[in-house]
């Protein structure tokens, strides 16, 4: 579907035509350019996405005197500046997403898209349902307690073993842990994608998108916003 790669930058309110106080992600979103766009030649047939980028990334300059020394820290690689340049783009983007077309309705009326185009909040509207997508906040290694939810053991009656797992596999049968069994591991850092969300508000201006509800990921974290069918 259709889309937009976003930054969030956190929650705050909204109040409706009502009255009534609606929680809310604030998603920054100024125009994507479009790097690249995808036709079914060398995948399967009907394949249609555009690829969008997001963000703009240091390019390192060249060697010649009078320009400077370099700057610190990364730099876009050589084949990340010459995609972009390809496709007529200024600056190098920091991420990029492809947003598949051939599965939007075909009442659509879907324009044609070209490389050096850019999408903005445009394709929004308020009362849009949307699904996005986030990498969720990475909490490293957990036990099962915050990890699962599970309530742990006793923490009276000489009880040593209050946030431990217990018990994790039978004996005789079948004399192994079944798989899937929750164990401590690693927590979060995860792509997730929420569905179903509404879209309250659109300020086009500051580049500005109101969406009900929370979304997965951190302050400033990249996140991807589609259109979803009705």
């Amino acid at each position: 579907m259709l889309g937009i790669i976003g930054k969030k930058l956190g929650m705050t309110q909204v109040f409706n035509e009502q009255g009534h106080q609606i929680p809310v992600t604030v998603v920054e979103a100024k125009p994507n350019p479009i790097v690249k766009v995808i036709a079914g030649e060398r995948l399967k047939p009907g394949y249609r996405a555009i690829e969008l980028g997001y963000g703009s990334q240091t390019v390192a300059r060249s060697s010649k005197k009078g320009e400077g020394k370099n700057p610190r820290g990364r730099r876009a690689t050589k084949a990340e500046v010459q995609h972009a340049a390809k496709a007529g783009v200024t600056t190098v983007p920091r991420a990029l997403r492809a947003f598949r077309l051939d599965d939007m309705p075909e009442d659509a009326n879907l324009p044609e898209y070209k490389a050096g185009d850019a999408i903005d909040l445009s394709i929004f509207a308020p009362g849009d349902f949307v699904k996005v997508t986030g990498t969720s906040k990475g909490r490293g290694f957990q036990g099962v307690v915050k990890r699962h939810g599970i309530g742990g053991g006793p923490n009276t009656h000489g009880n040593t073993k209050h946030r431990r797992p217990g018990s994790v596999g039978a004996g005789t049968d079948p004399s192994r842990v079944i798989k899937g069994k929750k164990m401590p591991g690693q927590y979060g850092n995860k792509r997730h994608t929420q569905i179903n969300l509404r879209v309250e508000k659109v300020d086009a201006e500051r580049h500005l998108i109101y969406i009900r509800g929370a979304v997965a990921g951190p302050t400033n974290g990249i996140v991807l916003v589609r259109k979803q069918q009705g």
